[in-house]
C-alpha cells in the first residue's frame, strides 16, 4: 500500500519568487553582458541585480528571525544556498562597477550571475525528498529558463532603445525552443520516475510554456527579422521577449509551489491487528 504524497510547505510563493526574480535577473546579467549593446547593458544589468536582490528579499521575509540569516555564510562546504548567497554578495560590487563601465567588470558579473543560477537549480536538485524537484533534466530547466528569461529582457529593452538587432531576436527564439525541448524531456522524467502528482501539476504551466512562452514568441521573432516596418519590428521583437519571458515565470512558479509533492512510502505488509493472538491460540 503506498501513501497518498503531500505537497511541500515550507517553501511557498516567497521561496518562488526568488527562483522566478533571482533567475530573471542573473540571466538579464549574463544576456546584458554577452548580447547588449553600450545603450542597454548597464541599464539592464542594474535591474537585473534589483530583480536578484527582490528575490532575495522575499525569500528572507520567510524567516521566523531574520538576524539569522547571515548564518547562511556558514556552511559554503556542504549548501548550496550559502553559494547562492555568496554569488549574490559577489554579484553587488561586480555589477555596480559594470553599470559604471569599468573595464571587464560585465563578464565578472555575468561569471557570478551564471554561479548564481546553478546554485539555484542544484539547490532544487539537492532536495531528494521532492522527486519533482530532484527529476532529471531539473538543472537544464532551471538554467535554460533563466536565460531565455534574461535574454527576452535584453530585447525588450533592446526593441525600447532602438538597438534591434536580428541576432538577437534569433537567439531569444533559439533559447525559447531550447527550453521547451528541455521541459518535455523533463515532463518524459516526471512520468519515468513515477511523479504524476507533480507532472498532472504542472500542465497548465507547461501548456503556457509551449505556446505562448515558445510557439508565438518564435512567430513575433520571425515577424521582426522580415523587415515589416521598424515599428513593427520593434513591437514584435519586445512582445517576443516579454511571452519568452513569462513563460518561464509560470513554470517556475508552478515547480516550486504546486509541484512539490513530498516522497511518498510505501508498505509492503500490512500489520493486522490481532493476528499474533489469534494464531496464538
Amino acid at each position: 500500500m503506498t501513501a497518498a504524497a503531500p505537497l511541500q510547505r515550507s517553501w511557498d510563493a516567497r521561496a518562488a519568487a526568488n527562483f522566478v526574480f533571482g533567475g530573471a535577473g542573473a540571466g538579464a546579467i549574463v544576456a546584458a553582458a554577452c548580447a547588449g549593446g553600450p545603450g542597454i547593458r548597464p541599464p539592464v544589468i542594474l535591474l537585473g541585480l534589483v530583480l536578484v536582490a527582490t528575490g532575495l528579499a522575499l525569500v528572507a521575509t520567510e524567516l521566523g528571525r531574520p538576524l539569522r540569516a547571515l548564518h547562511v555564510f556558514f556552511h559554503l562546504g556542504g549548501s548550496w544556498m550559502s553559494r547562492e548567497a555568496l554569488a549574490a554578495t559577489l554579484l553587488v560590487p561586480a555589477a555596480i562597477a559594470a553599470v559604471f563601465g569599468v573595464p571587464g567588470a560585465q563578464w565578472v558579473a555575468a561569471v557570478l550571475a551564471a554561479a548564481f543560477v546553478l546554485s539555484q537549480a542544484a539547490m532544487l536538485k539537492a532536495a531528494y525528498g521532492i522527486p519533482a524537484w530532484r527529476a532529471p533534466f531539473v538543472v537544464a530547466l532551471i538554467v535554460a529558463t533563466a536565460l531565455t528569461e534574461g535574454s527576452g529582457i535584453v530585447l525588450v529593452a533592446a526593441s525600447w532603445r532602438g538597438e534591434l538587432s536580428a541576432l538577437l531576436t534569433v537567439a531569444v527564439g533559439a533559447l525559447a525552443l531550447v527550453r521547451a525541448v528541455v521541459w518535455l524531456l523533463y515532463r518524459r522524467a516526471l512520468a519515468a520516475i513515477g511523479a504524476n502528482d507533480a507532472r498532472d501539476a504542472l500542465t497548465g504551466a507547461g501548456r503556457f510554456l509551449l505556446a505562448a512562452g515558445t510557439a508565438v514568441p518564435l512567430a513575433l521573432a520571425v515577424v521582426a527579422t522580415s523587415g515589416v516596418g521598424e515599428s513593427g519590428v520593434r513591437i514584435a521583437a519586445a512582445l517576443a521577449g516579454v511571452l519568452a519571458a513569462a513563460g518561464g515565470v509560470f513554470a517556475k512558479y508552478a515547480l516550486v509551489t504546486r509541484a512539490g509533492f513530498r516522497q511518498a512510502y510505501a508498505l509492503a505488509h500490512l500489520p493486522v491487528r490481532g493476528a499474533r493472538l489469534a494464531r496464538g491460540r
